[in-house]
C-alpha cells in the first residue's frame, strides 16, 4: 500500500512520464481511499492546464506584439512534436 508522499511523488511524476501498470495500480487504490490525495490529483491537472493557457496566451501576445521568438523552423517543428506527444500522455 503506498503512502501519500508515495501517491503524490507519482501523480507528480504521471505529469512527466507514463506511469508502470503497477505503479497505476498502486496510485489508483491509494486514490480510491485517500481524499486529500485525491484533491492534490486534481489540483495538479488544473495546474497544468492553467500553466498552458498561460503559455499560449503568452506566444498569442507576442506574436500579436511582434515580438515572436525567431526559431529555426526545424527546432520549432520539434517543439511542436514533443508537446503533442505530452499532450497524448495526459
Amino acid at each position: 500500500m503506498l503512502t501519500c508522499k508515495d501517491a503524490s511523488h507519482l501523480i507528480s511524476e504521471s505529469q512527466e512520464r507514463p506511469l508502470g501498470i503497477w505503479e497505476r495500480w498502486g496510485l489508483r487504490l491509494h486514490l480510491w481511499m485517500c481524499v486529500s490525495c485525491r484533491r492534490f490529483e486534481r489540483q495538479m491537472v488544473l495546474m497544468r492546464q492553467a500553466l498552458r493557457m498561460l503559455g499560449k496566451r503568452a506566444e498569442a501576445d507576442a506574436l500579436s506584439d511582434g515580438n515572436s521568438v525567431d526559431f529555426p523552423s526545424d527546432a520549432r517543428e520539434r517543439i511542436r512534436k514533443a508537446l503533442a506527444e505530452r499532450g497524448e500522455h495526459e
